[in-house]
């Protein structure tokens, strides 16, 4: 009977592998973890053997179990009926790293908030023209750091409809604490919002879930959430950003993954995949409680994978079939899907998927909205090539007031901290000379952004155009296969956050391919427009 009871208890709990736990930190009862330790693991470790593989000889190693895991007596006697409580809040792991902890919630000043990107000094100026039909035009705000993942989400005009808003105002911008100390609930819908929140994309911002989802989203008995779950509840029970356990693995502190659909991608495309080297990845994926989840672990850091699941173009929402037009609704894992593929390839990727996001409200035309897809256009880069990783620029190394390096975890602008993001491997250079480059590659990229903007508006205005004139349907289609291809080489790049700077050769590349689009559409209209002009052909 007990092993029976003990091999419940691996199903219920084994999936406790995806919890942080923190080194010399004492019991809830206030003793040196290494005291309970031996007796604990033990006891553990009968059922849960892959946690033992994970921890022992780990800098975890000697860590109680009852450190993050509290109602252990009751989970033992009852494993069928009691789960085990688990602390996965930030502020446990900030007991023993707390400079790790500062930095991830200390407030950027220099990247302000709200910053709209689809105004005239934003990222994308004419975005409510060429994105039109799409939720996005209500707000499409330039990111902010870590510690605001969660609330920047939910406060956002497109998300639930305005309904969540700060408690203090606007004066609550930079406070930091759990999402419902911050936000309130209004309840009400505003003008000029939109609806478009959902809870996959909710899994990117927060950790709160891990125990609560099963892979992929799907729906299953043991998981309190799932893709078709209602948002606002999902919401109501999300009260923290992207925690430790996202990259750290708690038992045996590897680095690690935790984001479901970046690690069927990289199973399904093994060696193919944008992080592998000679046809290998280093990920080892553990799979728990009969696959309601799985992890992979690395023998290594890899911060390319591990930004990879946010930083990342993925398809979190409904759409429809590129084939016939029908809906794909949110019981389709097509809503949590990672392509890991770049601007030039996800065209071809999404018609091959079948699954567009939306139609243009003017042309009609077959539009995808891409997310920042930061690790994808990083691959393949001077920086990638040269084996730079995203924390060797983003996180680098700085002294706590005991001395001591540790990583910012505040994930930084590399341009605001070039000294330190920089110059190791740059000597040769200055401050001012980077920045001067960096700006460089920014201000050539963006020229060519709006350059792109400027012939997809012409083609949308010569499409309208065309249409009241009577052109063809035909041509009219032609014109749309133009807009769909130039939309996709375009607006990857107001989603992807470097203006260019994460690999200028592609924006480059992908740039000269919209505007070429654009033009080819813009002369299929103008053409059949002079044909009808001169009664050639009948309307």
């Amino acid at each position: 009977m007990l092993k029976k009871k003990l091999a419940v208890m691996a199903a219920i709990a084994g999936v406790a592998g995806l919890l942080l736990v923190l080194p010399a930190m004492t019991t809830a009862a206030n003793k040196p973890a290494t005291k309970q330790a031996n007796d604990g693991r033990a006891k553990c470790y009968e059922c849960h053997d892959e946690v033992k593989a994970l921890k022992e000889g780990s800098k975890h190693a000697k860590l109680a179990c009852t450190v993050c895991h509290d109602k252990l007596d009751a989970h033992m006697s009852d494993p069928e009926k009691n789960k085990p409580v688990t602390t996965i809040d930030q502020s446990l792991c900030g007991k023993c790293h707390k400079d790790q902890y500062d930095s991830f919630y200390k407030v950027n000043y220099e990247g302000g908030a709200r910053k709209e990107k689809g105004v005239p000094a934003g990222r994308s100026p004419l975005q409510d023209k060429l994105l039109q039909g799409h939720g996005f035009t209500f707000e499409h705000a330039e990111p902010r750091g870590h510690a605001f993942m969660v609330t920047d989400q939910f406060v956002v005009d497109r998300f639930q409809g305005g309904r969540f808003q700060y408690k203090n105002g606007l004066n609550g911008v930079d406070s930091t604490g759990k999402t419902w100390d911050v936000l309130t609930d209004t309840g009400k819908t505003l003008p000029e919002t939109a609806k478009a929140g959902n809870p996959t994309c909710i899994q990117c911002k927060t950790s709160d879930h891990l125990l609560k989802w099963k892979f992929l989203g799907d729906k299953d008995p043991k998981a309190k959430w799932d893709r078709t779950s209602d948002v606002v509840a999902v919401a109501k029970d999300t009260n923290n950003p992207v925690g430790c356990v996202h990259c750290h693995d708690p038992h045996g502190t590897q680095p690690r993954v935790v984001r479901d659909a970046l690690i069927q991608a990289i199973e399904k495309d093994k060696g193919g995949n944008i992080f592998s080297k000679d046809g290998k990845t280093d990920l080892k994926v553990i799979t728990f409680r009969d696959g309601f989840r799985k992890i992979g672990v690395m023998s290594k850091t890899d911060s390319r994978m591990m930004c990879a699941q946010c930083h990342v173009e993925y398809n979190c929402n409904g759409g429809s079939q590129w084939s016939d037009g029908k809906p794909v609704k949110f019981d389709d894992q097509r809503t949590n899907h990672f392509p890991l593929k770049n601007s030039l390839q996800l065209l071809k990727h999404y018609k091959a998927l079948d699954f567009f996001d939306f139609k243009h409200a003017v042309t009609g035309a077959r539009l995808i909205k891409f997310q920042h897809p930061e690790a994808e256009t990083y691959a393949g880069s001077i920086h990638d090539k040269a084996g730079v990783q995203c924390h060797q620029c983003h996180m680098p190394k700085a002294k706590g007031k005991n001395g001591k390096q540790f990583s910012n975890h505040g994930v930084v602008r590399p341009i605001n901290t070039v000294k330190e993001s920089c110059l190791g491997c740059h000597p040769k250079s200055n401050v001012e000379q980077k920045k001067y480059q960096i700006e460089t590659v920014r201000n050539y990229t963006k020229g060519k952004m709006r350059k792109a903007e400027y012939w997809l508006g012409q083609l949308i205005d010569t499409y309208a155009s065309a249409q009241r004139l009577g052109v063809t349907e035909s041509v009219l289609a032609q014109a749309r296969e133009k807009h769909e291809e130039a939309h996709a080489l375009w607006e990857y790049w107001t989603a992807e956050n470097s203006d260019g700077f994460h690999n200028p050769e592609l924006a480059r590349e992908s740039m000269a391919g919209a505007i070429s689009a654009s033009k080819a559409g813009v002369k299929i209209l103008n053409d059949a427009m002079a044909v009808v002009a001169k009664g050639e052909v009948k309307k």
